[in-house]
C-alpha cells in the first residue's frame, strides 16, 4: 500500500508539472516598477516648472543674502577678484595699473618739483633728477616707461638724485608685485574648468531600466575632446527637502546616490561615452517612491564629474 501511495503521488505530482506554466519568480522591486502610471495625470503637475536648484551650465541657483563679515571677501581678494565678472575683472585691472602710474608719477614730478627742477628747464649747467622732464605728463610717461620696464630712453634718472633711485627701486618692485598679482589673476580666470566643462556632454534625459534583472537609474555622459580628462570619478547627489522622525523639516537635503562607489565603477575611463548606472534598491533614496508619485515628487539629482585637465594639469 505504501508503494502503491507514492506511486500515485509521484503520478499526480508529474501530471501537475507537465499541465502547469513554468513559474518565474520575480526579483524584489521597489514601487517604481511595480504601479503602472495612471492614465490621467494632472497636467498643471506635468506642466510645472520645479526652481533648479542647479542650473543646466553647473552654477548652483543659490544667493547668499544678509552677509554681514563682509570683510572675509576681502581678506582673500584673490578668489575674490577671480570670482568677478569679466568685465568688472577688467576694470579693476585697468584701474590697478592706471592708479599706481599715477600715484609714482605724482611722486616724480613732487621730487622734481621740491629738488627745483621745473625752475632750471633748458639750463646746461643743471643736474636733474630726471633729465628731460618738464612736467605732470612727462611725470606720469616716466612712471609708466619705469614700471613697465619700456626705457625709451629721452626721460633718464642721474645719479644725482639719491631719493629718486630709492623711489625706482620701490617703484620696481611694487611694480614685478602689481604685474605678478594682476597677471596671475586674469590666467587663472581664463583657464578656469567651467569652458572646459563645455565640451563635457550629459544625456538629455535620464531613464529607469531593468539591465540585469536590476532596476537602474541611468544616464551617460560622454566627453568630446581629444584630451582626455584624467583620474575622473562621478559622484550623484540627491536634493530633497525632508523631514526627519523628530518632526525637524531639512529643506534641501543632499543624500548620496550610490554610482558605483563600493566596486569601483564611479572612477571612469573617459575615452568613450560611458553608462552610469546606479541600482535602486533598498538603501536607493527612490526604493519608496513609486512610479505614480515621481512626477508629483520635488527633487533634483545634481551630478558631480571631477578629474584633471591632461592638456592643462
Amino acid at each position: 500500500l505504501f508503494l502503491m501511495a507514492a506511486n500515485v503521488l509521484e503520478e499526480d505530482s508529474m501530471e501537475q508539472d507537465i499541465e502547469s506554466p513554468v513559474t518565474i519568480h520575480q526579483p524584489k522591486l521597489p514601487k517604481q516598477a511595480r504601479e503602472d502610471l495612471p492614465k490621467n495625470i494632472n497636467k498643471e503637475c506635468a506642466k510645472r516648472k520645479i526652481q533648479r536648484y542647479v542650473r543646466k551650465d553647473g552654477k548652483c541657483n543659490v544667493h547668499h543674502g544678509n552677509v554681514r563679515e563682509t570683510y572675509r571677501y576681502l581678506t582673500d581678494i584673490f578668489t575674490t577678484l577671480v570670482d568677478l565678472k569679466w568685465r568688472f575683472n577688467l576694470l579693476i585691472f585697468v584701474m590697478v595699473y592706471t592708479v599706481t602710474w599715477l600715484f609714482f608719477g605724482m611722486i616724480w614730478w613732487l621730487i622734481a618739483y621740491m629738488r627745483g627742477d621745473m625752475d632750471h628747464i633748458g639750463d646746461s649747467t643743471w643736474t636733474p633728477c630726471v633729465s628731460n622732464l618738464n612736467g605732470f605728463v612727462s611725470a606720469f610717461l616716466f612712471s609708466i616707461e619705469t614700471e613697465t620696464t619700456i626705457g625709451y630712453g629721452y626721460r633718464v634718472i642721474t645719479d644725482k638724485c639719491p631719493e629718486g633711485i630709492i623711489l625706482l627701486l620701490v617703484q620696481s618692485v611694487l611694480g614685478s608685485i602689481v604685474n605678478a598679482f594682476m597677471v596671475g589673476c586674469m590666467f587663472v580666470k581664463i583657464s578656469q574648468p567651467k569652458k572646459r566643462a563645455e565640451t563635457l556632454v550629459f544625456s538629455t534625459n535620464a531613464v529607469i531600466s531593468m539591465r540585469d534583472g536590476k532596476l537602474c537609474l541611468m544616464f551617460r555622459v560622454g566627453d568630446l575632446r581629444n584630451s582626455h580628462i584624467v583620474e575622473a570619478s562621478i559622484r550623484a547627489k540627491l536634493i530633497k527637502s525632508k523631514q526627519t522622525k523628530e518632526g525637524e523639516f531639512i529643506p534641501l537635503n543632499q543624500t548620496d546616490i550610490n554610482v558605483g562607489y563600493y566596486t569601483g565603477d564611479d572612477r571612469l575611463f573617459l575615452v568613450s561615452p560611458l553608462i552610469i548606472s546606479h541600482e535602486i534598491n533598498q538603501q536607493s533614496p527612490f526604493w519608496e517612491i513609486s512610479k505614480a508619485q515621481l512626477p508629483k515628487e520635488e527633487l533634483e539629482i545634481v551630478v558631480i564629474l571631477e578629474g584633471m585637465v591632461e592638456a592643462t594639469g
